[in-house]
């Protein structure tokens, strides 16, 4: 490996990725696995490659991954805010392209607790008058 590396973190609901970037020829591998076959869906694969597609930079970095937590949906979401913040790293200037489509944003929703009473966390059992 080159001794240039860039590293970001994100999170996402319960999932937590590192990302580490290094120039390269566009290689993506998520736990040891080509992120094709890892996130066995396209339109996760998408997410995960669209900051890279944002600042062409698709073709010139290889991206490894450790990601742990959560389900597919919360760790593409997480990967996708490892790379932005990596990127960020790399030049300053990718922020405002970056910002404006929304990758530098930490998604703060998570799920919502179960409340006692009730079978979830907003349902409520079956009400009867008589």
């Amino acid at each position: 490996m080159s001794e240039l590396m860039y590293q970001g973190t994100g999170r996402r609901k319960s999932s937590i990725a590192r990302v580490y970037l290094y120039p390269g020829k566009g290689n993506i591998s998520i736990n040891n696995k080509p992120y094709e076959e890892y996130l066995c869906r396209a339109t996760l694969a998408t997410i995960v490659k669209q900051p890279l597609d944002l600042v062409e930079g698709s073709e010139s970095y290889d991206v490894k991954v450790n990601v742990k937590g959560g389900g597919l949906t919360g760790q593409a979401g997480a990967i996708r805010l490892g790379i932005a913040r990596a990127l960020l790293k790399v030049d300053e200037d990718f922020r405002p392209t970056l910002k404006s489509a929304g990758f530098l944003t930490r998604d703060a929703r998570r799920v919502e607790r179960k409340k006692y009473g009730q079978p979830g966390a907003r349902k409520r059992f079956q009400f009867s008058k008589r």
